[in-house]
């Protein structure tokens, strides 16, 4: 399968917004959430959230938004990254994951701050930042909520 990696256009919401939907991890007001900034990309091209895209012919295939971290010299967030659930497992996170980390290098990123839930249905998740070079640097227990706690990962260049 051949993956291009580009730019979001707003052509590309709808297809996103069901992939975050049908993402189990993501709870209906984090889709919320990921939707206003998919909105603030699309109608503010001088946004500080970077969004790209995955998709193989016409198939959306996944996302990443990230940006720069207000008020740090060259840090880096990863705010959201999502694939489609059937196609998981196929190399599109890890090629959107290195695509978003050139693009943040060649603007002088420093670091990249990653945060996911420590909760079991994350394992996945931490497993593949671990692979991908990140590694943990804390854990805040019952941050989102009452045995769902904060995990903090960081990626040096």
């Amino acid at each position: 399968m051949t993956i291009n990696i580009r730019p979001m256009v707003v052509n590309d919401k709808p297809a996103l917004m069901r992939i975050l939907r049908n993402t189990p991890e993501f709870k209906p007001f984090e889709v919320v959430v990921a939707g206003e900034l998919i909105d603030d990309y699309l109608e503010n091209p001088a946004s500080d959230y970077f969004h790209l895209i995955a998709e193989s012919g016409s198939d959306l295939l996944g996302y990443i938004c990230y940006g720069p971290t207000p008020l740090t010299d060259g840090t880096w967030d990863v705010y959201w990254m999502a694939v489609d659930h059937n196609r998981q497992g196929q190399g599109i996170g890890g090629r959107l994951l290195e695509a978003a980390e050139a693009k943040m290098v060649d603007a002088e990123a420093r670091l990249i701050i990653i945060e996911t839930s420590t909760t079991p249905s994350y394992e996945k998740t931490q497993r593949f930042y671990l692979s991908h070079n990140y590694e943990i640097i804390a854990t805040i227990p019952d941050f989102y909520a009452p045995g769902d706690g904060k995990l903090i990962l960081q990626k040096r260049f």
